[in-house]
């Protein structure tokens, strides 16, 4: 499997537990739930997810951020059902 590498594409998607993370150029999305269990199985799901909150972290601070995002851009199109 190939490392999920935060902001470079519009393809990977990751899942840890419960969790589904999206990649983006420019966001992550992450939804979902996941419970870190007491056990052997949430330890290492609590590394992944630490794991992949340090490489977004580590992506945001090497670039120069503008203060927020300006919003998508959006488009209309006919519907084909009417």
């Amino acid at each position: 499997m190939s490392k999920f590498v935060p902001y470079k594409n519009e393809s990977d998607v990751l899942h840890i537990g419960g969790l589904t993370i999206e990649n983006r150029l420019d966001r992550i999305t992450i939804s979902g739930d996941i419970d870190l269990t007491a056990d052997q199985a949430g330890l290492k799901q609590a590394q992944a997810l630490k794991q992949l909150l340090a490489d977004v972290v580590a992506k945001l601070e090497a670039q120069d951020l503008p203060s927020t995002l300006p919003p998508a851009a959006t488009t209309s199109v006919a519907n084909p059902f009417d």
